[in-house]
């Protein structure tokens, strides 16, 4: 899929609307979807979060985290991405969102999605980010390469999606807003 393609089957389809939790018992946080095209298909930059966090220690996101008091989400997202990974926001053209995504852990994460505009030198921040990588969108709209599962949370079941992709596990939240993604580009 490239970019064309993939912004006709985007803006075309009605977003679905998530259950959200009160934003008041929830850490409000942004994250942006970057997207490139490379010899005519499209990849999404994803990080791995630095083993010395506080939050999800290692895990694969995206570049992303706290909306501030001063600032809308999509905003935070492209400041945490400039922080993260050195790409610049006028480097970036933001295409649309998707549904919020509330965590178990008590997160409501307000996803972005935009297009690198050039080629750029990634410039991790390597306090919050160990190495980041890019992953084919056809990798992630293959169904093949997602497996999902219930399982039991605070007494509730919830469903969690998992993506192995070479020596990563792309799972929890990260799988979640692919997943979305993905369902947001079917016809």
């Amino acid at each position: 899929m490239n970019r064309q393609q993939f912004l006709q089957r985007f803006l075309l389809q009605p977003a679905k609307h998530a259950v959200q939790l009160r934003l008041e018992k929830s850490k409000a946080a942004a994250v942006l979807v970057v997207l490139r095209e490379q010899q005519g298909e499209l990849q999404l930059l994803l990080t791995k979060r630095s083993s010395e966090l506080r939050h999800h220690p290692g895990q694969i996101s995206f570049p992303g985290g706290k909306i501030e008091a001063d600032e809308q989400s999509q905003q935070a997202a492209l400041r945490e991405t400039y922080e993260e990974t050195g790409i610049a926001p006028e480097l970036l053209q933001l295409v649309g969102q998707l549904p919020s995504y509330v965590t178990g852990t008590g997160f409501l994460i307000q996803p972005w999605i935009a297009f690198l505009t050039e080629e750029v030198e990634l410039q991790l921040q390597l306090a919050e980010v160990e190495s980041a990588f890019w992953l084919p969108l056809s990798f992630v709209t293959d169904p093949q390469n997602t497996h999902s599962d219930y399982f039991a949370m605070r007494g509730q079941s919830h469903l969690v999606h998992f993506i192995p992709y070479g020596p990563h596990l792309i799972w929890g939240a990260t799988a979640a807003i692919l997943n979305s993604l993905t369902q947001q580009l079917r016809f």
